[in-house]
């Protein structure tokens, strides 16, 4: 169900159409999705079927978000992730797998990925995922989020390489800090804005302002970051 005035892609009635760009291997599939989203009305920017056409088209095209097959002919999902969010990371990445192993999952959110959708999804909860991937929020099939999490945990534990290591980060604000630590509990941008009582853009320009000060490029390292300074225990 969407809000009065709302479309099936979440977006009000003024606001532009999310842009959207569809990579899969296999025509029939991504066309399927292609024509799914466009008739809740994303808007459906490119598609492609390999993964060097896909990293050519995402950076011309510039889509919001990137729906992603990681079984690529040509360059791996997982390198068209990591080369596209590097190139714009302001781009989100939702990957939608056949895969639901936990070691692709791991590697996809490595690689930049905001959320992981298995293909087996009914077509509501793909149109809620990209609407959410799209506001910033980390959207897994159930089940994946807590690996996700844990596997954070686990990188946390794991001293830097020297190389690795920066002098010590600016101050936080007291209201950084409390949206961090809840980021660091696995939340999502929507429940950190309900547990604050803020607007889910004030959580996203927090995210971001924390993201510049500290010098992180995406919520992977903000995570890792936090864990480490044990603000998922407080």
């Amino acid at each position: 169900m969407t809000a009065a005035g709302a479309d099936a892609s979440g977006r009000g009635p003024d606001a532009p159409p999310i842009r959207v760009m569809v990579v899969d291997d296999h025509p029939m599939w991504r066309d399927a999705v292609a024509r799914d989203l466009a008739d809740a009305g994303f808007d459906v920017v490119a598609t492609a079927g390999d993964g060097r056409e896909a990293v050519r088209r995402a950076r011309a095209a510039a889509p919001q978000v990137l729906v992603l097959d990681l079984n690529l002919p040509g360059l791996p999902g997982v390198e068209v992730c990591r080369e596209v969010v590097s190139h714009d990371p302001a781009m989100r990445v939702l990957v939608l797998s056949a895969s639901g192993e936990h070691a692709d999952v791991l590697q996809a959110v490595k690689s930049g990925a905001t959320g992981y959708l298995v293909k087996s999804a009914a077509r509501e909860e793909l149109l809620d995922a990209v609407r959410r991937t799209a506001a910033g929020d980390p959207v897994f099939t159930p089940g994946l989020a807590g690996l996700v999490l844990g596997e954070f945990r686990r990188l946390a534990a794991e001293p830097l390489p020297a190389d690795a290591r920066t002098p010590a980060p600016p101050q936080l604000t007291a209201r950084e800090t409390e949206v961090l630590r809840l980021v660091a509990k696995g939340l999502s941008y929507r429940q950190i804005a309900e547990r604050l009582v803020l607007s889910h853009r004030t959580v996203q320009n927090h995210v971001q302002n924390t993201l510049g000060k500290l010098q992180l490029h995406n919520r992977v390292e903000l995570v890792r970051y936090a864990i480490e300074q044990g603000l998922d225990e407080s």
